[in-house]
């Protein structure tokens, strides 16, 4: 790794702020010699292109015609999707926040009930900057703010009708957790009673597999639609899909044109797409096992250490993501992460964060995600990584 590529602001003597450095450390990340996770924006455009095409070739699609208006390769998505989620039909979506807006907008038509009961951490009250009630007229409410999914008790008792439950699956900002699979079975119950259709928000579905004990037609079958995203787990470039009843699907195409989805041509995004679902779509059961190697060993050795306090949670990851806490200043964990990366080429943690609003003071959570090369980290090699990690900073 060429360390003298890029020199880190803070070490030219300025006063550059957390903005500043952003860019150098996510470049530093991106090309570290050792890392756990690979992410969907590292690399350059050649990169990432000569990959896309290299695979394309391979498998026989670099002659296929480009798409236009949603047909060709883009229907080839479309069908591999309903196929793996054993659904009647889905439509590609230039983004989830598009598609998850559209499908509730289609059963608030169907329920004539325009209230969606979600939870107060799930992605679209968190990221998308109100756009349910903005844009599509849709009104939330949440039945729990425990940090995880609601229970089936929380649906039966709360007090407004809705006419929609979504569930997020995993559960990102909680710490991408799931409940049991009795759980969940029990909360699709409990909203069928009230009368409400159930919309899963699986942008990470598809590494539920695992914790859940059942394939993805027998997941997905309990919802009346489904989001699933093709960049955050599967690698592609952008894009999304919704799932469900073939009419819903059909005035979904409806709502997409309107909303302004119906893009002339996604061929690369779609053929990206087709790439995750071949190739890392087959490896999520065994990221998802080794992240539960690594997160004990981070765990062993915080408490080998002496760490005073920290937390990885869940102890035993439900998927391949998970979050661990410590009580120091987020840009001192960062700056020791970079700092480690900088020096070994090795790339364990990377940016930590205040938990926010409601979030306990004076500690910090980061994000750790095992993919195909965090593989071929064993439990000490982890272990050795962390102690390197805390030796970077002075608690």
């Amino acid at each position: 790794m060429d360390m003298n590529a890029d020199v880190d602001p803070a070490d030219s003597g300025d006063s550059a702020d957390e903005e500043a450095l952003r860019p150098y450390r996510a470049k530093l990340w991106a090309g570290a010699e050792r890392r756990l996770w690979h992410t969907s924006v590292e690399g350059t455009v050649g990169q990432r292109l000569r990959e896309l095409l290299d695979w394309a070739e391979s498998e026989g699609h670099a002659d296929d015609p480009v798409d236009m208006y949603g047909n060709g390769i883009v229907e080839e998505v479309e069908r591999r999707v309903a196929e793996e989620l054993g659904l009647p039909a889905a439509v590609f979506f230039p983004t989830g926040t598009m598609a998850q807006q559209v499908a509730l907008r289609c059963w608030a038509g169907r329920t004539g009930n325009p209230v969606v009961g979600l939870h107060p951490l799930a992605h679209p009250e968190v990221h998308e900057g109100g756009a349910f009630g903005a844009v599509s007229g849709l009104r939330t409410v949440h039945l729990t703010d425990a940090p995880r999914l609601p229970t089936a008790e929380e649906v039966r008792d709360h007090p407004e009708p809705f006419g929609t439950l979504m569930l997020e699956l995993p559960l990102r900002d909680a710490g991408f957790v799931l409940p049991s699979w009795d759980e969940l079975t029990e909360v699709v119950e409990a909203a069928r009673e009230r009368d409400a259709v159930v919309h899963f928000d699986g942008a990470r579905l598809w590494e539920c597999t695992t914790l859940f004990g059942r394939g993805l037609p027998e997941i997905a079958g309990l919802a009346d639609s489904v989001y699933v995203s093709f960049y955050k787990s599967l690698g592609g470039l952008s894009g999304a899909a919704l799932a469900g009843p073939e009419d819903v699907m059909e005035e979904a195409r409806v709502w997409r044109h309107r909303y302004g989805g119906l893009v002339a041509q996604q061929y690369p995004a779609a053929l990206s797409a087709l790439r995750g679902l071949a190739v890392e779509l087959p490896l999520l059961p065994s990221y998802v096992r080794h992240a539960r190697v690594v997160a004990e060993a981070v765990r062993e050795e915080f408490a080998a250490a002496g760490v005073v306090w920290s937390r990885v949670h869940p102890e035993v990851p439900h998927t391949h993501q998970f979050q661990v806490w410590l009580p120091y200043d987020p840009e001192v964990l960062t700056a020791a992460a970079a700092a480690q990366t900088e020096a070994t080429g090795t790339a364990l943690f990377r940016r930590w964060f205040s938990p926010g609003a409601g979030g306990p003071p004076g500690v910090a959570v980061t994000e750790l995600t095992v993919t195909r090369p965090g593989l071929e980290w064993a439990a000490e090699d982890v272990r050795a990584a962390v102690r390197d990690f805390l030796s970077r900073f002075e608690g």
